[in-house]
This record gives C-alpha cells, sequence and structure tokens, in this order.
C-alpha cells in the first residue's frame, strides 16, 4: 500500500489570490483552505431580514451592516472566514497579508445564520475563534429551523454571557449596538414546515 500524500498547504497570500477568481468562497485556515457548502431559501431570507433591520436601525450611527462577502481574519489564530453578517463601528483595520485590502479583523458585532451542515462548526471552532478577537463585542447565532435566537456578549472581566429568545413576538436588545431586533422581523416570510435542501459547492 502506497504512503498517503501530504495535503497541499497554502500560503495566505495564494489564498487570497484564488479567492480573487473563485466561483464560491472558502474558508482558510492553517494553510488549508475549505470550501464552503450554498445555503438553503430560508437560510437566505433570514440573512436578507438581518440586513435590511439591522442596517435600517443603525443609520445616522457609526455602525454599518455588512453582508456575507466581506471577508474576516481572526489575527490571533489565522482563520479567515466569511460571517454571515458582520457590523462594523469606525474604520476598518485590513490583515497586512492581503493586497488587495478586503480581509478586516475588528468586527464589533457578528451574525451567523446555522446550518445543519455548518452548526457544529459555527458553535465550536468558530465561536472560539470569534471570541478572540479583541474588537468583538457580542456575536449571535440565529437558528433556521425554529425562532431562537442566541446572543453571547463580552463583559468587562472579558467573559461572556449568553441570553437566548425564541419568542416571535419579542425584541432581542443587541447592547453594543443600542438596537433591538424582533424575532418577527429576523423571521419575516420564513416557513418552517417547508422541507428545503442544501446547494453545494464543488470540491
Amino acid at each position: 500500500m502506497g504512503l498517503a500524500q501530504p495535503k497541499k498547504r497554502f500560503t495566505p497570500q495564494e489564498y487570497y489570490e484564488l479567492e480573487r477568481f473563485a466561483e464560491y468562497k472558502s474558508d482558510f485556515y492553517a494553510g488549508e483552505i475549505f470550501a464552503m457548502a450554498g445555503g438553503t431559501i430560508r437560510h437566505s431570507r433570514i440573512c436578507t431580514n438581518l440586513i435590511r433591520e439591522t442596517g435600517n436601525r443603525l443609520k445616522g450611527t457609526p455602525c454599518e451592516a455588512f453582508e456575507s462577502n466581506l471577508r474576516l481574519k481572526i489575527k490571533l489564530t489565522g482563520l479567515r472566514n466569511y460571517p454571515d453578517m458582520s457590523v462594523y463601528c469606525g474604520p476598518f483595520e485590513y490583515d497586512e497579508e492581503d493586497p488587495s485590502r478586503e480581509t478586516v479583523t475588528n468586527p464589533t458585532v457578528l451574525f451567523e445564520v446555522l446550518s445543519p451542515s455548518t452548526e457544529a462548526y459555527d458553535r465550536g471552532f468558530k465561536s472560539e475563534n470569534y471570541r478572540r478577537i479583541p474588537s468583538l463585542k457580542a456575536y449571535l447565532l440565529i437558528s433556521q429551523n425554529k425562532a431562537h435566537v442566541e446572543i453571547y456578549q463580552r463583559q468587562t472581566d472579558g467573559s461572556w454571557s449568553l441570553r437566548e429568545e425564541d419568542r416571535m413576538n419579542a425584541a432581542l436588545a443587541i447592547p453594543p449596538l443600542g438596537i433591538e431586533l424582533p424575532l418577527a422581523e429576523i423571521y419575516a416570510g420564513v416557513d418552517f414546515t417547508a422541507e428545503e435542501s442544501i446547494a453545494t459547492v464543488p470540491r
């Protein structure tokens, strides 16, 4: 039996060059590139609701909401990924290894809409990385299978607290942004009874 071939390792610069021309987005960690699966209509609708409702509430503030095409680098770990939505308050700080200056490092709040194929990644490795971002004040995990939102918020001592909301008639406060998001608006138009398949991307 032949020896297993070692995985190809990429530099950050090689990753960025590949991403410039890729037909789909990929995460990058420790020299490896991981293609991200596509989402469902339900996932897309929740993301659209989030960007619209959050963006409207941030008008006139120093903060701005961005959808999933804005790439993030976690400086302390080297993970590069594309959060479903991110909010930045103040000027961007860029990844010095990205010559195109399309990768930023200083989000204030991050949002992830959970999918069956990525929930373990979002709750585990990705969340661990997010908690190591010095600028991050909160991140939210939003279920796409039922009305349920979790917000993890950094405390003054550096620890993280958890609040959850699952009442469709309730609003979730996001203190770092000074706004509230009603669950009815997050889930507007979402049919929890519909069967949906997950689009995939070539590997």
